[in-house]
């Protein structure tokens, strides 16, 4: 292992000329990279703004959102076969096309379909160049390839400018209109694009590697099947659910695409998702522990926007500006996590202890507190908490993947998986299971709530029949709320006891193989491939991989 980072000498890109001090180039790429990620296609922040000004709904703009996070999560398992086939000069103009494009038609259009599937393409490109950037800096950042350590990096990046990107968007349409910021953001692109003109030269990969045996069909399936459980979760409260044939018929296309995947993985020589990356031990866990951590903060997506906007009273820059908690919550997470689980080599199991405390700080906060009268400044620690436990349980368990065993050509598919199940899953079932626990709660509540006010009080049962609903449903709110934070604290103390109960010595020690590995190991595949397509190959291939 040690021979596998030898000291190489001062680090150095030489995609950037000379005349670029060394020590800036990384900052370049650094740059390249926030404003990517600012370009997201539809800001979600401004989903209110959007829903005034177009015939769009509140749904059809997170299903936007959420398809760029598909779309990206698709990127995954072939991003290293693009890295080894384009320039990093390359990949980077032409996403910045690509997100430059994007944007223009998110800000003009208010179709549905064109909408998602821009996102869509625009996730996938956002990603690409994302990478192109951060494995160009990765041996700066860990020159032993320590990957605990480039994924603290990563999500201080990513999860900041998520805080980030809504604070501007919320300003920006506040100084003016929610269009300017798609059009802020095809400048910075535009600026982008020269300064990589000037400043990147367009070296190829020490080893050429066509586009040769991925699965673009099982791509395509695997993107309909995540589409399709975004949809259920984000449309099913709006259509009613199963009783609606739209539903019915997402669920439908959903299960078809997954069946398939799975029927064609099991003959498949280079399937886009194996069985063996679905199989994994750390994946199946990281899994299970997404699912159960983010519906447990789900309340976030739910009720804490209509609590702050219809109790407390918060305007969109006062609710934007909460965004600030969550972001010192993310940095201070990131920098706990750096010293602790990077450096010190924590222990899997103590780090995620932690972020289900945190998750717990956040719950208990709200449960005790929630009132007519919060102040903004006493919603600090609990989103702070929230920030910091989220940013935890994601950097440690995409750790845990890659420390899995998984064969390298295998990895970018649990990648694929980690994604899906970390951004979009996470974010839309959770979301959907709280939010028609709330509806079924507040429907009791506003039963009982109605009954205690006529009977108890005859001045207000003669009191105006608005003020009397009103007054009714905002109490039944915080009772409903208050009881569900209720219900998931004693949820997630019950996974914490589960977590420090269970025994896990494992420590973190994720080191990402050379680039010189990788290319090899990429090679290989390609030359397996064109041998199983070759009749007059000496590989021996069973027809039915073929």
């Amino acid at each position: 292992m040690a021979d596998w980072h030898a000291n190489q000498g001062p680090f150095d890109i030489p995609e950037v000329p000379n005349f670029i001090p060394r020590r800036l180039k990384p900052y370049l790429f650094i740059f390249f990279v926030l404003i990517v990620q600012f370009s997201g296609g539809v800001y979600l922040a401004a989903a209110s703004d959007m829903v005034g000004t177009t015939a769009l709904m509140q749904e059809d703009i997170l299903m936007a959102g959420y398809s760029s996070l598909i779309g990206m999560s698709i990127n995954f398992a072939v991003m290293f076969r693009i890295k080894f086939r384009f320039s990093t000069r390359t990949q980077l103009l032409v996403s910045a096309i690509v997100l430059i494009i994007a944007n223009l038609i998110c800000a003009g259009t208010s179709s549905v379909p064109v909408l998602v599937a821009t996102c869509f393409v625009a996730g996938w490109f956002r990603m690409q160049a994302t990478f192109a950037c951060n494995s160009t800096i990765q041996l700066w950042l860990t020159p032993v390839r320590d990957m605990a350590v480039f994924f603290c990096y990563v999500y201080i990046v990513v999860d900041s400018v998520i805080q980030l990107s809504g604070i501007a968007t919320i300003y920006t349409a506040f100084f003016s209109q929610w269009e300017y910021m798609h059009w802020t953001m095809v400048g910075l692109l535009a600026l982008m694009m020269v300064m990589v003109l000037l400043l990147v030269r367009p070296m190829r990969a020490p080893m050429f590697i066509p586009m040769l045996g991925i699965d673009w069909i099982g791509a395509v399936l695997w993107a309909g099947f995540m589409m399709s459980f975004a949809f259920i979760c984000l449309y099913g409260s709006y259509f009613d659910w199963w009783d609606a044939v739209e539903i019915r018929g997402a669920a439908l296309i959903g299960l078809a695409c997954l069946c398939l995947n799975l029927w064609r993985a099991s003959f498949l020589h280079h399937p886009y998702i194996s069985f063996r990356a679905m199989s994994n031990r750390n994946v199946i866990r990281a899994t299970g522990i997404y699912l159960v951590f983010f519906t447990l903060i789900a309340t976030e997506h739910v009720f804490e926007h209509s609590y702050a906007a219809n109790i407390l009273g918060f305007d969109e820059t006062n609710l934007i500006d909460l965004n600030w908690y969550v972001f010192a919550g993310i940095i201070a997470g990131c920098g706990f996590t750096y010293f602790t689980f990077a450096l010190r080599k924590w222990r899997y199991k103590t780090m995620t202890a932690i972020g289900f405390a945190f998750a717990i700080v956040y719950l208990a906060y709200f449960y005790f507190f929630i009132d007519y009268n919060v102040e903004k400044e006493m919603l600090f620690i609990p989103l702070f908490f929230r920030g910091a436990g989220a940013v935890i349980i994601s950097i440690v368990f995409l750790t845990s993947i890659v420390q899995s065993g998984l064969p390298f050509q295998v990895f970018p598919q649990a990648l694929t998986i980690n994604g899906f199940t970390g951004a979009v899953m996470g974010a839309t079932l959770g979301p959907a299971i709280i939010g028609e626990f709330l509806r079924h709660t507040m429907a009791k509540n506003v039963a009982l709530l109605g009954v205690n006010v006529t009977d108890t009080n005859p001045e207000i049962a003669f009191a105006p029949l608005g003020q009397l609903y009103g007054l009714v449903q905002t109490q039944a709110l915080i009772v409903s709320m208050k009881e569900i934070y209720g219900w998931l604290l004693i949820v997630s103390l019950a996974s914490l006891t589960v977590i420090l109960l269970s025994y896990s010595s494992v420590r973190p020690f994720a080191v990402f193989p050379k680039w010189s590995t990788v290319r090899r190991v990429t090679k290989h595949v390609v030359r397996m491939y064109k041998g199983s397509q070759d009749p007059q190959s000496d590989i021996t291939v069973p027809a039915k991989t073929i």
